[in-house]
């Protein structure tokens, strides 16, 4: 008896879109480097980037679950997994260029710079906690791990506020009174406590209603019809 194949899923113009938005600040990077647009510090800046960016997606990522609830529109909760191993993609370059470029592998310089300066202790403890979260992020452990993957991945929580608070204090400012150059992680820290309202149950649950209610509406406007002469 001749067999079915499952049909191949389909790419979602969101999904290429992720992936798109994945590599293209990579190939950015590369391509200031090959064209000589770096700063005057060129691994600083790419350190410092490549930091940025896997923030960015770490927050990224935690924005699927509310889009998808104000939205209504699950295909946000199918990039949460993709956006979390870029985001752990950007902060394991990130963390290359630190040890191999900017200090050539020198363990003890580095273990007295991580264990003396604060954010580079949150920044490290941050990194231990997403090495798991972005190992066992495939189907397999999904699988394998059952209620305790959920449990392990609660833990993208205190990642992303971890990071943020390693990307704030990495900047030149005093980050308690609001001065030098921290605007862009302060209003990073504004948005990350946002999406931490909008994951409560409670307000998902009330958001939903509202959004079916609104779709139901929406639906039973009475259309106008045009009335066209005889």
């Amino acid at each position: 008896m001749p067999t079915t194949s499952k049909p191949k899923p389909r790419l979602t113009w969101l999904q290429v879109g992720t992936h798109i938005l994945g590599w293209l600040p990579l190939a950015w990077i590369l391509f200031d480097y090959f064209t000589g647009r770096l700063s005057v510090n060129p691994i600083q800046d790419i350190e410092q980037r490549l930091g940025r960016i896997g923030v960015y997606f770490l927050i990224g990522t935690l924005a699927c679950t509310p889009l998808s609830t104000l939205f209504g529109w699950r295909e946000f909760l199918k990039r949460r997994r993709a956006l979390g191993l870029y985001s752990f993609l950007y902060v394991s370059l990130h963390i290359m260029v630190f040890v191999d470029l900017d200090y050539g592998f020198n363990l003890s310089q580095i273990y007295a710079l991580v264990t003396g300066k604060l954010y580079l202790v949150v920044g490290t403890i941050a990194l231990l906690i997403l090495i798991p979260l972005a190992v066992t992020s495939f189907d397999y452990f999904i699988h394998q791990m059952g209620r305790n993957w959920k449990r392990l991945h609660w833990l993208i929580y205190p990642a992303a506020i971890l990071s943020l608070l390693h990307y704030a204090l990495a900047q030149k400012g005093d980050l308690f009174t609001l001065r030098g150059n921290i605007l862009k992680p302060f209003l990073l820290g504004i948005l990350l406590i946002l999406l931490f309202i909008l994951r409560i149950p409670s307000l998902r649950r009330w958001l939903s209603g509202f959004r079916s209610k609104l779709t139901v509406r929406t639906h039973h406007l009475p259309q106008t019809h045009k009335i066209t002469p005889g």
